[in-house]
């Protein structure tokens, strides 16, 4: 059995699971998410506890009951503590500033960009060089500050663009004469 889905995912106090049969609703602090589990999973909730386990011995079931883990623990993290990006802006002139429901970026560009920020997700921008992407939703955070970064991406030679804070750019030497 796969040694993930093996782990029962312990649910914090201040945390409400509801299982429905393939349907598992999680409500906390920090929002409400649910998710429909696949078929080929079984999910029980006892006590405080989550178990998965695969409904048939085939082996594609029990990496199905690892991943439906995982995600179901994403969850469960998100309502209770959520998860969020850090982004740098590197160069001259590039700044980042949040106005409402949109942030604005400045990345050299003969226009400003506008990014409609998505509902569930909160962006902050504690100075004009930092974006912070909070939120209940771990892929929706990481879709967020993918797609903030794939404006600019960093490039190599001086390292300008837009990069997570804990990304290291491989450097390139310029071409000599």
């Amino acid at each position: 059995m796969s040694r993930i889905a093996k782990n029962p995912i312990t649910v914090p106090s201040g945390v409400k699971v509801e299982v429905e049969g393939q349907l598992v609703k999680i409500n906390g602090p920090k929002g409400s998410l649910d998710y429909q589990v696949v078929d080929n999973v079984s999910v029980a909730l006892e006590g405080s506890e989550i178990k998965l386990a695969p409904a048939n011995p085939a082996a594609n079931d029990y990496a199905m009951a690892g991943t439906m883990r995982s995600l179901l623990n994403n969850m469960v993290v998100g309502v209770s503590s959520g998860f969020e990006k850090k982004l740098e802006l590197v160069g001259v002139g590039y700044r980042a500033q949040a106005k409402g429901k949109t942030l604005n970026l400045t990345l050299g560009f003969s226009h400003p960009v506008e990014y409609p920020v998505p509902e569930g997700i909160s962006i902050e921008t504690p100075s004009q060089t930092e974006i912070v992407v909070k939120g209940s939703d771990k892929q929706k955070v990481g879709q967020v500050a993918a797609e903030i970064r794939a404006y600019r991406p960093p490039e190599p030679y001086k390292g300008k663009g837009v990069k997570y804070a804990d990304e290291r750019i491989i450097r390139k030497e310029a071409k000599k004469k």
